[in-house]
């Protein structure tokens, strides 16, 4: 028996999560790319997603120019130079793809029932190419991210990070120390960009029950860009710490 959560509640539930996942980047650090078939294409390639974004932004219908579009677009704007961070850097050699999952959220973990540990992570349609700093992002911001105020949790993501590099340490060069902080910051970034960019093709990714509830996940996203944005230099510090 197994069960998932929607929510982490205690500090070793958090260690499982990082352990686990950097279990399974450990496990598949030496698999040979060429062997595996990408079942994702352009997934995690923010420029992408941000060239979707202006396409649809120089179409999109008078109505979809009300204030919380304007403040989705506002914030867009002002970060637009950090959507290439992280392809720049694996385009340069800086960092190399290995396998990851795909889509490290916390229901896709399998906890013992009753306990504390996990014994499992699951949906594995989606494990593909690409760089394990996708994985590390779209699990702190899975785990991290206060739904009461959209804030970053630090003290579960340092906790995340040092049972993660624990495992996946074994592998971390010098330069993928150097791009947590972008990839922790701009994955929620790209998921906020996505759901803007449903919005503006009217809502057919994402399931919707109103109008703008795309743009209002959009917000939230953002809001956790600026939470992590404000404990930046708390960050930076628990990455070297662990780099030490």
């Amino acid at each position: 028996p197994s069960e998932s959560r929607q929510t982490l509640q205690n500090d070793e539930e958090a260690a499982q999560v990082g352990w686990a996942l950097g279990h399974f980047h450990r496990l598949c650090s030496d698999l040979p790319l060429q062997n595996l078939h990408d079942t994702l294409p352009g997934f995690h390639i923010t420029p992408d997603y941000f060239q979707h974004y202006q396409h649809h932004l120089e179409r999109r219908p008078p109505q979809d120019d009300g204030l919380l579009f304007r403040e989705c677009a506002a914030f867009i704007a002002r970060h637009r130079q950090h959507v290439d961070d992280l392809e720049t850097a694996r385009q340069c050699g800086a960092l190399r793809e290995r396998v990851i999952h795909g889509d490290p959220k916390l229901n896709n973990f399998l906890f013992l029932p009753g306990d504390d540990r996990i014994i499992s992570l699951i949906d594995l349609d989606t494990v593909k190419p690409g760089l394990p700093h996708y994985d590390i992002g779209d699990c702190l911001r899975s785990c991290c991210r206060d739904p009461r105020d959209d804030s970053f949790d630090l003290h579960r993501a340092q906790i995340i990070l040092r049972h993660y590099l624990q495992e996946a340490g074994v592998f971390f060069q010098v330069q993928d120390y150097e791009y947590l902080y972008p990839a922790i910051w701009l994955i929620p970034f790209e998921l906020g960009l996505r759901f803007v960019c449903d919005h503006l093709n009217g809502n057919r990714y994402f399931k919707t029950s109103y109008a703008e509830e795309n743009l209002h996940r959009a917000r939230a996203q953002f809001a956790l860009c600026d939470s992590i944005a404000r404990q930046k230099t708390a960050i930076l510090q628990t990455i070297a710490d662990l780099k030490a």
